[in-house]
């Protein structure tokens, strides 16, 4: 579940009631008048165009996440440079990991029926069904795109619908479609996870919402890896944004996509998980250009997307700053 952004709330405008008091001494009165006069232009340019800043130095794209020690002052992190051995912050145990569930979620799906180049796929039929329990996530607060009874998914768009805007109803569609039930794709996602090493991970659903589904930063890096071999998974989460059949337009959580050198992975946000992302980006290190994977996991912040891309690109900065050019 992608937890939906906080919305920033402008500060109080000062009571300058006390300003401008009448006196029996002209110049002091005036001065005092001056004085009120220049505090209300103050405040008036601060509330009209300064709100921004004010807002953004609270933000959590621009809080510290990584301490002295490199690593994350919250929570978990792993990082790969190229096919290079795993850096692991202290403290890896299982948690929850909210939407990075969905990567294996589109892993197998892909395994199961894979794509080539543009390929659209086989097609998925939205139920009745399927439309009430949009509803009811949607009322639950969960991340869901809007469906219509008989709409038609293509592969290709149905999990552009997961990996972009985090829909859960979709990952549930998609299971189910592919394993013929949500209880088998579950138990794919597991059998799976062993075979990638992934030692410390247990999927109890297809979209990450069920705080049962945990992992580790290390095992996480693992899946990504992976996954990132897939080209066509690889072309879906560097997309910005998709048009999709009933809700048309939707956009990418990962809003670092063709900034410093970031081409994907997936973010995660919940109460349980707090801020997680998966990331790739590509560094200049030691003159050549490098591959970065990486995981945060239980980022806090007011914002809980802002505040995992805040931690992964920082993680990612300390290791290398320089981007490739062109």
């Amino acid at each position: 579940m992608q937890t939906r952004p906080t919305p920033t709330r402008a500060p109080a405008t000062p009571n300058l009631a006390g300003f401008g008091t009448t006196t029996t001494y002209p110049r002091p009165r005036r001065r005092r008048l001056s004085l009120a006069f220049a505090v209300a232009v103050v405040i008036a340019l601060a509330t009209a165009a300064g709100v921004v800043a004010v807002s953004l130095s609270r933000s959590d794209t621009r809080r510290t996440y990584i301490a002295a020690t490199g690593w994350p002052a919250h929570g978990q992190a792993a990082v790969q440079v190229g096919g290079g051995q795993l850096d692991l912050s202290p403290g890896q145990a299982p948690v929850p990991i909210a939407s990075l569930a969905k990567v294996m979620t589109a892993y197998l799906v892909l395994r199961e029926a894979p794509l080539q180049g543009d390929e659209a796929g086989p097609e998925l039929r939205v139920t009745a069904a399927d439309v009430a329990d949009t509803q009811r996530r949607q009322i639950n607060d969960e991340s869901v795109v809007a469906v219509a009874d008989g709409e038609m998914l293509s592969e290709r768009q149905a999990l552009l619908a997961v990996l972009l805007p985090s829909a859960n109803n979709v990952a549930v569609m998609l299971a189910r479609q592919t394993a013929g039930s949500v209880a088998t794709f579950v138990g794919w996602m597991n059998t799976t996870a062993r075979h990638l090493g992934m030692t410390d991970t247990v999927y109890t659903d297809p979209s990450g919402l069920d705080e049962g589904t945990r992992s580790t930063a290390r095992d996480q890096v693992l899946l990504a890896g992976a996954a990132m071999h897939d080209d066509v998974f690889a072309a879906l989460v560097a997309q910005q944004e998709a048009e999709l059949p009933v809700v048309g337009t939707v956009h990418n959580t990962d809003t670092l996509l063709g900034t410093a050198g970031f081409v994907g992975i997936k973010t995660g946000s919940d109460d349980a998980a707090g801020g997680c992302y998966m990331f790739r980006t590509w560094r200049v290190i030691d003159g050549e250009v490098r591959a970065v994977t990486g995981v945060v996991l239980g980022q806090p912040g007011d914002n809980l997307i802002d505040a995992g891309l805040a931690a992964g690109r920082q993680l990612a900065d300390k290791i290398a700053l320089k981007v490739p050019q062109g």
